[in-house]
């Protein structure tokens, strides 16, 4: 992406791994991201965007292409604003974590919180 086009080349991808819940953990983690407050104004402010796709990989032994979530920012940002943006990622994911295996029973899935290049895939 070019840097004027609006869009920085830059995302979060949020990947979670094994666990019994699959999608509905994707769909569920989603909606946890976008309530997060310090996430939720930066996406009301048009700075951040939180995305489901389909993964452009599998698990080993699932079927299927699996869902993850991008977290592409919007405009201009920082260095510092954008290593901020992934530890709040991660900080938000980690409670998610947390709150499911209070509420659910069974294996949690493994989450995955890494910066890229939204274009990548």
């Amino acid at each position: 992406m070019a840097e004027g086009d609006g869009v920085v080349g830059r995302g979060i991808r949020v990947r979670l791994d094994g666990g019994a819940g699959g999608s509905n953990d994707v769909a569920a983690l989603k909606a946890w991201l976008e309530r997060e407050k310090p996430l939720e104004e930066l996406v009301s402010g048009g700075r951040l965007r939180i995305l489901e796709r389909p993964r452009g990989d599998g698990p080993p032994g699932h079927m299927g292409a699996g869902m993850e979530i991008l977290l592409v920012v919007v405009g201009a940002g920082a260095d510092a604003f954008f290593k901020e943006l992934v530890e709040q990622t991660r900080r938000a994911v980690s409670a998610w974590l947390a709150n499911r295996r209070r509420v659910e029973s069974g294996d949690s899935p493994e989450p995955h919180v890494d910066p890229v290049n939204p274009d990548e895939g």
